[in-house]
């Protein structure tokens, strides 16, 4: 690849994923120092000409999700502000991708982080496996949601023995879409967790507090003081406790799904997946989070065999796992980049790709 007209950077989020997909183009990254001072504050020094130049930052959504999006948003600054021609931020794992509705008293945080990057100067985003894919309408800038699924495909051919007698398991209704996409492509069945493990509940902060069911004193209007009964008796939404559905006796059960991070929650599918007969049980995820502090522990006690994910986060530098396995996409981020510096088309990189993956 011809690295003229363009410059490689990266922040501190995972400088191993930089070198590897330096190493794809054969070329080599750019000098820059992201650092923090006594208060700390970041600082940038881009260390070497972008006038007139392609500029590429790779920073991904890491432990620190909040130092690695103002890092990567002071970098584009920086190199806007240095007459750069275009600002295109590779970002695996874009951080916030998971706040995408609206909760009680809340917002959608992703569209804050939207604007936040088109103002810092990105002109172009390239990520792996968006949360919610309508979550690309909140950046006004160009953006390519890749997949990770082509590869998570080759692994269970390659590396999952006797593939043909497994099934494609979906953590909950909503990844059922996922599922069949991987299922339909691998000629395997599905199957469907529904239900959820029942917890406490917890005590409401008045949000759904009724009328006061005392009449209102003589002397203040009814009106003023309740207007009674606003709605008709509705039962409360309960879900069942947690069952599969679907045949997964004697068969492998794979679990995908885009963010692992709430590892409970696959815990407990495994152990549901178990008990309804799997001889094995395996989850496959583009982005490893692993935020909890006793994942580790959760899930070498668990009864899942096998947790393959991306390399789109770095790995933990805490206690490792033996039931860890890694796929590498550093190859596809790299050829992305390569296409857009070429002024190619980027259609070879979603072929066979369905929207729900």
């Amino acid at each position: 690849m011809d690295q003229r007209g363009m410059v490689l950077l990266a922040g501190n989020s995972h400088p191993a994923l930089a070198a590897q997909i330096a190493s794809h183009l054969g070329i080599t990254v750019g000098d820059s120092l992201v650092y923090y001072n006594g208060s700390k504050e970041i600082q940038v020094e881009i260390q070497e000409s972008v006038r007139g130049k392609d500029v590429y930052i790779i920073q991904t959504g890491a432990k620190d999700v909040n130092n690695a999006i103002m890092e990567l948003l002071i970098m584009a600054y920086a190199c806007k502000t240095s007459s750069c021609k275009n600002i295109i931020g590779v970002v695996p794992y874009l951080p916030y991708c998971q706040q995408t509705k609206m909760k009680r008293r809340g917002n959608i945080s992703l569209k804050l982080v939207a604007d936040l990057c088109c103002k810092a100067g990105f002109s172009h985003i390239i990520t792996l496996d968006l949360h919610s894919k309508e979550s690309q309408a909140f950046f006004s800038c160009r953006m390519d949601n890749l997949r990770a699924s082509p590869f998570f495909l080759q692994y269970i051919i390659d590396n999952v023995p006797d593939y043909n007698n497994s099934v494609i398991v979906a953590k909950n209704p909503i990844a059922a879409r996922r599922a069949t996409s991987y299922a339909d492509r691998l000629r395997l069945g599905i199957a469907v967790i529904h239900g959820e493990m029942k917890q406490e509940e917890i005590d409401q902060d008045g949000r759904a507090s009724p009328p006061p069911s005392s009449p209102a004193p003589p002397d203040i209007s009814r009106r003023l003081y309740s207007l009674g009964a606003m709605l008709p008796p509705q039962a409360a939404k309960e879900k069942p406790p947690i069952y599969v559905v679907g045949e997964v006796s004697g068969k492998t059960a794979i679990i995908v799904d885009d963010i692992m991070d709430d590892v409970q929650s696959f815990v407990d599918a495994a152990k549901v997946l178990k008990e309804a007969g799997a001889n094995k049980v395996f989850i496959m995820a583009t982005h490893g989070i692993l935020s909890g502090q006793n994942d580790i522990r959760l899930l070498d006690n668990s009864q899942i065999d096998e947790v393959v994910l991306t390399n789109s986060v770095p790995p933990d530098s805490g206690p490792t796992c033996n039931k860890f396995k890694t796929v590498d996409i550093s190859i596809l981020l790299a050829e992305a980049i390569r296409r857009i510096h070429n002024k190619e088309s980027m259609s070879h990189l979603f072929k066979n790709v369905t929207m729900e993956d």
